[in-house]
């Protein structure tokens, strides 16, 4: 699905849908008087810098409210890390959904404070811990963290560089905090 065939301005039609669903990788269309509440899944918001460097702003699932209202960037972007399910809320019923918009400024605090964190480790370990708090299932062995994420994607949110996120994550695979049994899934045993 390419964001040319949905960047037409929402309709009356367009609200009266129950839900869309989206693939992984998709875009999801913003328009300036519109809301999408996440039914199923997970996406990520970004920008771009002026140097044309890509910015992770924030990891969103479901109950969590989205879309170009919440966010001031341009440009500004929400990408879909699994498939996903969302529900365009139209500017009527944004009042009904205060808690998730409330939510989603509080979780984008959370996520600036642990991107100023001076030490890299402590920055990459409250990056993980984070994801664990939001997204984790708990398992006999700790937080299960099952987000595809690539280091470079956890490296453009947190600062720092794929290198250096590659390097941590062997060392804290190493000193057992952090599990990984399968390809893009951590197990955080610190988060218990």
């Amino acid at each position: 699905m390419t964001i040319s065939k949905l960047a037409v301005l929402p309709s009356s039609q367009t609200f009266s849908q129950k839900s869309r669903d989206f693939c992984r990788r998709d875009l999801i269309p913003l328009w300036p008087e519109a809301l999408w509440k996440i039914e199923a899944g997970i996406v990520r918001t970004v920008t771009w810098s002026e140097e044309g460097n890509q910015i992770s702003l924030g990891y969103w699932g479901v109950g969590d409210v989205i879309g170009q209202p919440l966010s001031r960037l341009d440009p500004f972007q929400v990408e879909c890390l699994t498939p996903v399910t969302v529900s365009l809320i139209p500017p009527p019923q944004w009042s009904e959904e205060l808690e998730s918009i409330l939510s989603h400024v509080k979780q984008a605090q959370e996520l600036h404070s642990i991107v100023q964190t001076q030490s890299t480790d402590l920055r990459l370990l409250n990056f993980l811990n984070w994801l664990a708090k939001k997204f984790g299932n708990p398992t006999e062995l700790g937080l299960l963290i099952d987000v595809r994420l690539t280091h470079l994607e956890i490296a453009d949110v947190i600062g720092i560089t794929r290198v250096s996120v590659t390097r941590m994550m062997q060392k804290l695979e190493q000193r057992g905090i952090i599990l990984r049994p399968r390809r893009h899934c951590i197990i955080l045993k610190s988060a218990l």
